[in-house]
């Protein structure tokens, strides 16, 4: 069973939450194993985002504004790495 099932679904949640229309959640861990930022157990995920309130940003702003949503599962350690690719709707 994937250990970070519970993560990858707050994900989803989270951004939904905030009023992304779409979100597919990738967890990418089992690629990085034995990686020096693997070893604190946190995953490592990929996410395609649509939301309309990425229209007009640019790609960093795009991804600040995800990694925002997120930032209690970076800081609780959840998320080690996370590869962000925003669409607009």
């Amino acid at each position: 069973m994937n250990k970070h099932i519970n993560t990858t679904k707050k994900i989803k949640n989270l951004l939904i939450e905030w009023g992304a229309t779409e979100v597919n959640v990738t967890d990418n861990s089992h690629l990085h194993v034995g990686h020096e930022g693997a070893k604190s157990g946190g995953g490592h995920f990929a996410v395609v985002v649509k939301s309309v309130e990425f229209e007009g940003l640019s790609r960093i702003k795009s991804h600040r504004l995800v990694y925002q949503q997120l930032n209690e599962l970076f800081a609780d350690g959840s998320i080690h790495a996370l590869e962000v690719e925003a669409v607009t709707v």
